[in-house]
């Protein structure tokens, strides 16, 4: 899972792990990886204040769940599932 704000990310990995254990599958996690920090610098005016430089970075939160013995049942409940807007879920079977 990935969002760029960590307390939807935090609050969709809960709902995912309430959602998998009501159907009795094995749950890890969330467990929180490494954020991404990109940093970008950007001139403030384009002629004269050659020096003048403004900064901006974008964090990227993410976290992981390891769902095991996973019946149809869980697989349903989790494609039906709706997370907060702004975080993305990738799944790898």
């Amino acid at each position: 899972m990935e969002a760029y704000e960590p307390s939807a990310l935090d609050n969709s990995a809960r709902e995912i792990v309430e959602h998998a254990k009501r159907t009795s599958a094995r749950v890890r996690g969330p467990v929180p990886l490494p954020t991404r920090v990109e940093r970008y610098t950007v001139l403030r005016g384009p002629h004269i204040d050659k020096k003048s430089r403004e900064q901006f970075e974008m964090r990227t939160h993410k976290r992981l769940i390891d769902i095991y013995e996973a019946n149809p049942r869980t697989i349903e409940a989790l494609n039906r599932l709706t997370v907060n807007p702004g975080v993305f879920i990738k799944i790898k079977t």
